[in-house]
C-alpha cells in the first residue's frame, strides 16, 4: 500500500496493522497507515483468560486495532485488538479498499503516461492529500462533481485529463449511511420552541443530514457521507446539540442502530 500518513496517529484512531511479532504477553505490529509500530498488551487482545496468544494473531495477519495511548516522548504507541467492535473493523477494512482501488487505478495510468506508479502516486498524493484523507474521496468527488478538476488543486492538466477519465470509467461512489432514533421530551413551559430550535441546529450541521419524524416525540435521523470520518463527526455534532438540550426538564438521547 503507497497511502502513508505523516506524524502519529490520535488517540481513540482505528488503524490497519500487520502483525510483526507475538510475544508471551504482547503483541507487535506495524501500523500500515504510518511508518511506525506499536504494541498490544495481552489483556487487549481479548476479553478473558488467554493461555496463548497465537490463538488469536499471527504474524504477517492483518488487524484493526484502536490507539489507546501515545508516548510521543518515547514515539511509542499503545494498541487495542478487544476494543475494536464490528462496525468499526468494517468501516477500516472499507476504507482500506477504496484507497487500494485508487491506487489499482493509479497504477493503470501511469502505464499510460508512461511514468512508474510510485512517481504519478507521489504528484498526486502530494496534492490531494492536502485537502482529503484519502486519494479515494477525491475521486469520489470526480465522478459525483462534474464542475470539479484536479488542475484547480495544481495537477497538471495531462495528468488531471487521463486520471479523470480512468475515474470515470472506474471509480463508483459508495455511501456510507449512518443512521438511529432520537428520542426526545420536555416538560419545560416553551418545550415546543426548545425541541424546534434544537431539530433545527441539528439539521444545520450538515447537508449530509436527514431527519423524519415517526411520532411521540421520536425522530430517524439519517446521516449519508462518502467516508466514515466526516460522517462520524457529524454525528458527535449532533451528540453535543442533544446533549446541550438535556436539563432537570428535559431529555435528548439518540439510539444508534446497530449494523451487526
Amino acid at each position: 500500500m503507497m497511502y502513508k500518513l505523516k506524524g502519529l496517529p490520535e488517540e481513540d484512531e482505528i488503524v490497519l496493522c500487520k502483525v510483526t511479532k507475538i510475544y508471551p504477553n504482547s503483541v507487535f505490529v506495524d501500523l500500515l497507515e504510518y511508518n511506525d509500530s506499536g504494541m498490544i498488551h495481552i489483556s487487549e487482545v481479548s476479553p478473558g483468560r488467554i493461555r496463548n496468544l497465537r490463538d488469536f494473531v499471527s504474524e504477517g495477519r492483518q488487524i484493526v486495532c484502536k490507539v489507546l495511548r501515545i508516548h510521543r516522548d518515547r514515539g511509542h504507541i499503545d494498541l487495542s485488538l478487544r476494543r475494536v467492535n464490528s462496525n468499526q473493523r468494517r468501516e477500516k477494512l472499507d476504507e482500506i479498499k477504496q484507497e487500494l482501488k485508487a491506487e489499482s487505478l493509479i497504477k493503470a495510468v501511469s502505464k499510460k503516461l508512461k511514468t512508474t506508479p510510485e512517481a504519478l502516486y507521489k504528484t498526486l498524493a502530494d496534492k490531494i492529500l492536502e485537502d482529503y484523507s484519502h486519494l479515494h474521496l477525491c475521486f469520489k468527488e470526480l465522478v459525483t462533481d462534474e464542475k470539479f478538476d484536479l488542475t484547480k488543486i495544481g495537477i497538471d492538466a495531462k495528468i488531471a485529463k487521463e486520471v479523470r477519465s480512468a475515474v470515470l470509467d472506474k471509480f463508483k461512489p459508495k455511501k456510507v449511511i449512518i443512521q438511529g432514533e432520537i428520542e426526545i421530551t420536555t416538560y419545560h413551559s416553551e418545550g415546543v420552541d426548545k425541541i424546534k430550535k434544537t431539530l433545527m441546529a441539528v439539521e444545520k450541521v450538515s447537508e449530509t443530514i436527514t431527519l423524519f419524524y415517526l411520532g411521540a416525540g421520536r425522530y430517524k435521523l439519517v446521516v449519508e457521507d462518502f467516508d466514515y470520518k466526516p460522517a462520524e463527526k457529524t454525528l458527535k455534532e449532533v451528540q453535543k446539540h442533544l446533549d446541550k438540550f438535556n436539563d432537570k426538564q428535559s431529555t435528548a438521547v439518540f439510539e444508534r442502530e446497530k449494523n451487526d
